[in-house]
């Protein structure tokens, strides 16, 4: 009953908190795959991109990088926002943040067009887990100086 009383009001009852407390690597992957298709189109090199740095970044193997992304999916199609993302995501330490933030980056640039919407997004992330302006504007550089090469 409380439940139900609780869904109604909007407030969170504690079986909502498991689904806030969601794994970092879920919640990553989950703002990966949104950011693909932030600009309304999911290229391949940005969904190849994801798998890869994904599978690199959390040493996966392809099935689970692939089970992953399933997943990551289907949470980021149930988010209203990014809250569930980021408020696991900031906990973390700063160096993982920051790591997020390239994999950011990477997608964004996977492509080659780098869109405003791409540009927002990470801004928003990067400020919502604690990454400095400073750090997410040289980590957008040095991804861009990458993809150009």
């Amino acid at each position: 009953m409380f439940e139900a009383i609780t869904k109604l009001l909007g407030m969170k009852s504690d079986a909502d908190d498991k689904d806030v407390m969601l794994d970092p690597k879920l919640c990553a992957a989950a703002l990966l795959v949104h950011l693909s298709a932030v600009d309304g189109e999911v290229s391949e090199s940005e969904r190849q991109t994801i798998e890869r740095t994904l599978k690199e970044h959390y040493q996966l193997t392809p099935p689970e990088v692939a089970d992953l992304v399933v997943l990551a999916t289907e949470k980021d199609h149930e988010a209203v926002d990014f809250y569930a993302f980021t408020s696991t995501l900031n906990k973390l330490e700063p160096e993982e943040k920051i790591e997020i933030i390239r994999m950011m980056w990477q997608v964004a640039f996977a492509d080659s067009e780098n869109h405003e919407l791409e540009d927002n997004m990470v801004w928003r992330v990067a400020e919502l887990i604690g990454v400095s302006n400073r750090d997410r504007t040289i980590l957008r550089a040095e991804v861009r100086g990458q993809s150009s090469e």
